[in-house]
C-alpha cells in the first residue's frame, strides 16, 4: 500500500526523531561513553520515569513562567510594532535602535533583573519576555511598512483615512509576517526562560538541570532538555496550526 504525500509528510518527523534516537543510542553504546559523560537514549527514558514527579513540577513552573513572558512579549510587540510600521519616519529612526538591542545577550539583562527584582520568577518573566518580543515588532512593522503605495492610494481616493488603511488593509495584510513571527518568540521565550532558571531561580527546568549537572547526573539534565524542547514543539505546531486557519488565504497559491 502506497501511503499519499500528507501521510508521508506526516510521518516523516517521527521517522526522523526515531532515526535519531536510535543513532543516539547506538554511538553511546558502540564508543561505550559513560553515562555521566554522555547517557544513551535509554538512561535518559529511565530518567525521566525516575524523576517524573520533579521534572512535573518544574516543567510547568518553567512553562507558566514562559507563557506570561511570552504574552506580555506579544502584546508589547503588536503595539510598538503598529507604531514603527505606521510611519516611515518612526520606521528607520526606531529600527536600527531594536537592532542595536537584540544584539545584547540576553543573560547579560538577568543580574540586573536580579538585583531589580530578587531571585524567582520574574527575572525568568522578563528575561522570555526581552527576548521574545523583537521578533514580533519587527514583523508586524515591516508588514505594515511594505504596504503597497498602489494600494493605499486607491483606498484614500475612495475616502479611507491614514488609520482605516492601516487597521482594514494593513493589519490583516500583516496576519503572515505575525504569526510567522509567533513560531519564532515562543521557542526563543523558552530559551530565555530557562537562561534565567539557571542563574536567578530555585526552580524551573532550568534550575532543575543545573542542580543535576553538579551532581553528575547527565541522564536527568538530558531529561529536562528534552522536555524543554517538547514544550517547545508543541506550542510551535499550535501556532503553526493557528496560523493555517487564520491566514490560508495567504498560501494558497502554493497549495
Amino acid at each position: 500500500m502506497q501511503l499519499s504525500e500528507k501521510s508521508r509528510q506526516r510521518i516523516a518527523p517521527w521517522a526522523a526523531v526515531v532515526i535519531l534516537v536510535m543513532i543516539w543510542e547506538a554511538t553511546v553504546r558502540l564508543l561505550d561513553v559513560p553515562e555521566f559523560i554522555f547517557p544513551g537514549a535509554w538512561a535518559t527514558a529511565q530518567a525521566l520515569v525516575t524523576f517524573a514527579g520533579p521534572i512535573g513540577v518544574h516543567s510547568w513552573q518553567t512553562f507558566w513562567t514562559t507563557m506570561v513572558g511570552f504574552g506580555i512579549g506579544v502584546v508589547v510587540g503588536l503595539v510598538l510594532g503598529f507604531i514603527i510600521g505606521s510611519s516611515k519616519f518612526l520606521y528607520h529612526a526606531c529600527y536600527p535602535l531594536l537592532v542595536g538591542f537584540n544584539a545584547i545577550p540576553k543573560v547579560a539583562f538577568v543580574p540586573i533583573l536580579v538585583v531589580w527584582f530578587g531571585i524567582g520568577s520574574v527575572p525568568a518573566i522578563l528575561t522570555a519576555f526581552l527576548i521574545c518580543f523583537f521578533p514580533i515588532v519587527v514583523n508586524v512593522a515591516t508588514g505594515l511598512a511594505t504596504l503597497e503605495p498602489e494600494l493605499e492610494d486607491v483606498l484614500r481616493v475612495l475616502g479611507a483615512k491614514r488609520l482605516d488603511v492601516l487597521l482594514k488593509v494593513g493589519l490583516p495584510r500583516s496576519l503572515p509576517y505575525f504569526f510567522a513571527s509567533l513560531k519564532v518568540a515562543i521557542t526563543l521565550a523558552f530559551v530565555g526562560t530557562v537562561v534565567s532558571e539557571t542563574v536567578a531561580s530555585n526552580q524551573g527546568i532550568g534550575y532543575l538541570m543545573m542542580s543535576a549537572g553538579s551532581q553528575m547526573r547527565m541522564a536527568l539534565v538530558f531529561a529536562g532538555l528534552i522536555v524543554i524542547s517538547a514544550m517547545a514543539m508543541v506550542m510551535y505546531e499550535l501556532f503553526a496550526q493557528l496560523e493555517k486557519r487564520m491566514t490560508a488565504w495567504a498560501h494558497r497559491g502554493q497549495r
